[in-house]
């Protein structure tokens, strides 16, 4: 059983910074998985974030993010984090941990095979 427990949500003011933890009870795809980070803000489509394969380590990023967010595992604890700085107000969302086999066509959420139950995060001006 497959499952994604995402945590460090909560509310900041622009410019701060969170971290976030998504922790999965295995790896899928063992190291070729491909663990993402999703957001879906009211009204909007839920937008890929970040990503990285478990087995290279390689990232990825969406245009809005670069330079802000990092991603970053712990292959130990089955555990990926998102480091998120210098937070925006459009930053703010519901954040979800996704799963699957293989980073490409990465930001296509249907290929995406596990989710977690997402954590919010409130960016306030």
């Amino acid at each position: 059983q497959v499952q994604l427990v995402e945590s460090g949500g909560g509310s900041v003011q622009a410019g701060g910074s969170l971290r976030l933890s998504c922790a999965a009870s295995i790896y899928p795809y063992s190291s070729s998985t491909c663990m993402a980070w999703f957001r879906q803000a009211p009204g909007k489509e839920r937008e890929g974030v970040a990503a990285i394969a478990t087995g290279s380590g390689s990232t990825y990023f969406a245009d809005s993010v670069k330079g802000r967010f990092t991603i970053s595992q712990d292959n130990a604890k089955n555990t990926v984090y998102l480091q998120m700085n210098s937070l925006k107000p459009e930053d703010t969302a519901i954040y979800y941990c996704a799963a699957r086999k293989w980073c490409f066509d990465i930001w296509n959420r249907a290929e995406y095979n596990y989710w977690g139950q997402g954590t919010q995060v409130t960016i306030s001006s």
